[in-house]
């Protein structure tokens, strides 16, 4: 937690000197993803090609995938990139929620890609199509290769909700090149036509409860729900057993952002004497939880 302020009226505000720290994270998060999406890019126009010529659905989704993620990534990167800036008048808080907002967005966009591979492959089972194996063998692989260097640095570009929905892409994605090499193995050596969509289909079965995950957290931290990872009743037994605190209200416990927590609370106090006191050992308690911004209001009790 950070340094805490106290003006006249008793307000007590815990600033967040983890700010400028997480700003500077995001600058390399920013690269991270600008690197993902270049390369991203420039492989799916080539698996495109080669899934149109091979008659692959299997590349084809996967080549879907990849500019479905090409987009994810660049709206991730311009997140990043938006959420450096520092609070304003206007947003006291800065920009930090439009993380979730694309993380949300991603989430969709996912499940949109899921319903278009599904849909083909359904048709692809009832109506097998010739598929040359050994080209999408060649150009899986080499898709492969791409996808575990974009998720290798992603994954050590940060662990927020915005870098999550973007690693979900890229895994996503490795995994239809994962199938899309097994389909042209299985086609090339056996020539089992039905693998390449029932491979796709699979991957997008996988791919789906990810997506769904990734939903459920974006949607918690939009409704300013208490994170998972925080006890509520525990942070108010632990504020009321302070000495001279005598009750707890209006306590509420909400994320800024992924890896940001914010609290506001009302204390009664038997004395205003000791608010000094009473407010070193409120951060004492608040600090295991992660609480990087915290606003804390003395009232005296009548």
């Amino acid at each position: 937690m950070g340094n805490n302020a106290s003006g006249r009226d008793g307000l007590s505000l815990d600033t967040d000197t983890g700010h400028l720290e997480h700003h500077l994270g995001h600058a390399g998060t920013h690269s991270h993803f600008l690197a993902a999406v270049l390369l991203t890019l420039g492989f799916a126009m080539v698996e495109a090609v080669a899934g149109w010529w091979s008659g692959s659905l299997a590349l084809i989704s996967d080549a879907g995938h990849m500019v479905t993620d090409s987009s994810a990534l660049g709206l991730a990167a311009l997140a990043a990139w938006l959420a450096r800036r520092p609070p304003s008048s206007r947003h006291t808080y800065g920009l930090v929620r439009l993380e979730i907002l694309a993380a949300l967005f991603n989430g969709l966009l996912m499940l949109a890609l899921i319903v278009w591979i599904g849909v083909e492959a359904v048709q692809r089972l009832a109506a097998p199509t010739a598929v040359q194996g050994d080209t999408v063998m060649v150009v899986a692989a080499i898709g492969l290769l791409v996808n575990i260097l974009v998720a290798w640095r992603l994954h050590h570009g940060g662990t927020d909700l915005n870098t999550r929905a973007a690693l979900l892409h890229v895994l996503g994605d490795l995994l239809g090149s994962v199938a899309a090499l097994v389909s042209g193995v299985l086609i090339y050596t056996l020539g089992w036509l039905w693998v390449d969509p029932a491979l796709s289909l699979l991957v997008a079965l996988l791919i789906l409860v990810s997506a769904l995950r990734l939903l459920r957290d974006a949607v918690h931290v939009l409704l300013e729900a208490v994170p998972g990872h925080i006890d509520l009743d525990e942070i108010a037994r632990g504020l009321a057993r302070i000495p001279g605190v005598h009750s707890v209200h209006d306590l509420h416990v909400w994320s800024l952002s992924s890896g940001q927590v914010a609290l506001s609370a009302h204390l009664d106090l038997e004395a205003m004497d000791d608010w000094s006191r009473i407010l070193e050992e409120a951060r004492t308690h608040l600090r295991p939880f992660g609480i990087g911004h915290a606003t804390l209001q003395p009232e005296q009790m009548p």
